[in-house]
């Protein structure tokens, strides 16, 4: 039986209010209307949040891990996280593999290639985010400099899409990285930048080489300075680029959060938590890759205080961007997931449009997560 949607739907042309989704059976969105136009009888479930705001399923592009397991010790711990992180809104994501041997990215593969287990619901993993090994040395944040190195033809022939690799951060300052750019591009593989010291010069060229996005911008890259505009400069100021932002308040101080939305808009960032082990449970010691990651209420710290990922989720990430900068819900809503979905590659996924699996995150006008439907399916 189909099942009809009532709330206010963020759709490709603004937000529907009083929208009807009607959703089939088999979990596709038939129509999206006005409530008036659809007829409840045809329904063999009714879902009403009226007042509430219908947004395409979140994705999170750069997730370390959650629930006490990391992806990078344990690249066969995705599908466990996957399955718990639609509590967050979170329908679908990026597991991210830090610096580490390249056995462990190609284990990654392996855990997606292997497919769904049987009998398994949660939030799909799109594909791979391979955050390293080409970054700075003197932009490694929490990464072990052990294991960074400079980026070459041979090392990258495995990191495709039909492998599993969605989308790679790397360094395009360094030797062989505007090459690795078009490399990758070429096997379907999106690029961002990050752990970097690109000037502004640079920072261009690898935007026009094919990188489309920045790894949480601010950190991990010179900061934003008034004769040295850097990676961050021409990332605010190019259209062609997405954004990422960790927006707890502490990776980015929430006036610099806000001032980034100014430049930047919903079309032009994407709501990151780079969340690791810690994220859905209590503070303590937790692994980022090969460090141990003391964690306390607020944030996730090495040893000498560097930051090392966080405990943010994506609903917190869309309430502290509604205080940082006043908007409205349905206004930072797009950053969570039609512009993550874009940034990967798959703008179709974001999108409640009609021939589109249902994967939807209902929140109020507050931003608290009411409902997550996944593929047709209530969580």
């Amino acid at each position: 039986m189909k099942t009809i949607l009532f709330a206010d739907a963020l759709t490709p042309a603004g937000l529907l209010p009083n929208a009807a989704i009607v959703i089939s059976a088999d979990g596709i969105i038939e129509t999206v209307a006005s409530t008036g136009q659809v007829w409840r009888g045809n329904a063999g479930a009714v879902w009403d949040f009226s007042g509430c705001v219908a947004s395409p399923g979140w994705v999170d592009v750069q997730i370390n891990g959650a629930f006490g397991l990391d992806f990078t010790e344990n690249p066969d711990s995705i599908w466990e996280v996957a399955r718990k992180l639609p509590r967050f809104g979170t329908t679908a994501f990026l597991p991210t593999i830090i610096t580490s041997p390249a056995e462990v990215a190609q284990r990654g593969m392996d855990v997606l290639r292997r497919g769904v287990p049987y009998g398994w619901r949660g939030a799909k993993p799109l594909g791979l985010h391979l955050e390293g090994p080409f970054l700075n040395p003197a932009k490694k944040g929490a990464h072990n400099p052990q294991y960074l190195r400079q980026a070459e033809e041979d090392s990258l022939q495995q990191w495709s899409l039909a492998n599993g690799v969605r989308l790679v951060t790397l360094a395009p300052e360094l030797p062989g990285g505007l090459q690795a750019v078009s490399q990758l591009r070429a096997q379907g593989v999106a690029v961002s930048a990050g752990h970097s010291l690109a000037n502004w010069e640079q920072a261009k060229a690898g935007f026009n080489a094919g990188i489309g996005s920045v790894t949480h911008l601010f950190n991990a890259m010179p900061s934003l300075e008034h004769r040295a505009p850097g990676l961050v400069g021409a990332a605010l100021t190019d259209e062609r680029v997405i954004a990422g932002l960790i927006a707890d308040g502490i990776h980015a101080h929430p006036a610099m959060a806000a001032l980034a939305w100014k430049m930047k808009g919903a079309k032009g960032m994407a709501l990151v938590t780079d969340a690791m082990a810690a994220l859905g449970m209590p503070p303590g010691v937790y692994r980022l890759g090969d460090f141990d990651v003391t964690v306390d209420e607020t944030s996730a710290r090495l040893a000498d205080g560097t930051l090392a990922g966080s405990i943010l989720n994506q609903e917190q990430a869309l309430q502290n961007m509604m205080a940082f900068t006043g908007e409205a819900v349905e206004n930072i809503l797009p950053a969570l997931g039609s512009t993550p979905a874009r940034l990967a590659g798959l703008e179709e996924y974001g999108q409640i449009i009609p021939g589109n699996p249902a994967n939807i995150t209902v929140v109020n006008r507050a931003g608290q997560v009411k409902k997550v439907i996944l593929a047709g399916k209530p969580f």
